[in-house]
């Protein structure tokens, strides 16, 4: 048993200890009467903290009514700390159970006029209040005319929730290019490359990952790879090129990265060039592992890129004698 389970678990013990107690003690018309003012008084104080809050937000629809339950709870804790009224203090709860019901209700579609909301959307459509129908096909569930009025009022983003999950990912991607476009933000690129791919269109979707690589040059090497996929060569290479630029520059900043520079060497054919960017990796191996021995593993992996089997196998030997170390506490 975790201690979550423990703590509810001692939790429901105590209070049910105190019930019993209050009962024996006071009786049972005691514990009616303290549990009713209880929950009236935490209602009455939730109130008047959201009455406040939307007196400051200056919205006064919503603050008078917070302030007419705040009004309420309060006639209804006075009945019942006097312990006379009771049947005003009954109406007074049924009354604040159903205006919270209608809240919710009226929450569920907070931008759908009191009248709209018991239309059909295809009538909603005919008056021509058309995010007012796409909202109701969406919440109905017919998610494909739902994303065809959001793009034709021109709410992309909830177009491109609204296909999604209709599961029309060529749409969903295609927005958000609008998107990247209209807004100039590259979150929208990523985006759409995700939907490019999950609709099986790697020819856009590496497309749309290169104009995103333009931005975050740490995704030319998956541009490369991408383009290899497509046994497309030339442009292979080319982004190849491109993540090479980026991992030189990283690499005299922060050693770690010369592995992919001797990598990407390889792949581009200079295996000299590999050769000695993977020298300079194993000088921060090197650098490392005196303050933490699981580099023995990435000395080791560089020396058979480097075809010195000897010294292979002896980091391999440092790196199995770290592992069992580790293993054996």
């Amino acid at each position: 048993m975790d201690k979550l389970k423990v703590y509810l678990a001692t939790f429901l013990i105590a209070l049910i200890v105190v019930v019993l107690l209050i009962i024996y003690f006071f009786g049972v018309m005691f514990f009616v009467k303290l549990s009713l003012m209880l929950i009236l008084l935490m209602a009455f104080i939730m109130s008047l903290f959201f009455l406040a809050l939307c007196l400051y937000a200056k919205s006064w629809k919503p603050s008078i009514g917070f302030g007419v339950f705040a009004l309420l709870n309060a006639i209804a804790l006075y009945f019942t700390y006097r312990w006379n009224h009771l049947e005003i203090v009954g109406g007074i709860i049924l009354l604040m159970i159903l205006l919270f019901l209608f809240g919710v209700w009226y929450i569920s579609e907070p931008d759908i006029g009191l009248m709209d909301r018991f239309k059909s959307p295809e009538r909603l459509v005919k008056e021509g209040k058309l995010k007012e129908a796409a909202k109701k096909y969406e919440k109905r569930g017919d998610y494909p005319n739902a994303a065809k009025l959001y793009e034709k009022i021109g709410w992309l983003e909830s177009a491109a929730y609204a296909y999604e999950k209709a599961g029309d990912y060529v749409k969903v991607a295609e927005l958000y290019e609008k998107l990247y476009m209209k807004e100039n933000d590259v979150y929208y690129l990523k985006e759409s490359y995700e939907f490019w791919k999950k609709a099986g269109n790697l020819n856009k979707a590496v497309k749309v990952l290169e104009k995103y690589a333009e931005e975050e040059p740490w995704f030319w090497e998956d541009v490369a790879k991408h383009y290899e996929e497509l046994n497309d060569e030339k442009n292979a290479i080319r982004a190849w090129k491109k993540a090479l630029e980026y991992y030189l520059k990283e690499a005299e900043k922060e050693g770690v990265f010369w592995e992919d520079v001797g990598n990407i060497y390889k792949r581009l054919g200079d295996l000299e060039k590999a050769k000695e960017a993977w020298k300079r990796f194993l000088d921060y191996c090197f650098r490392e592992v005196e303050n933490d021995k699981m580099w023995w593993k990435h000395i080791a992996e560089t020396y058979e890129l480097l075809g010195e089997k000897e010294k292979s196998k002896d980091a391999w030997k440092k790196y199995e004698e770290y592992k069992k170390l580790v293993m054996n506490g």
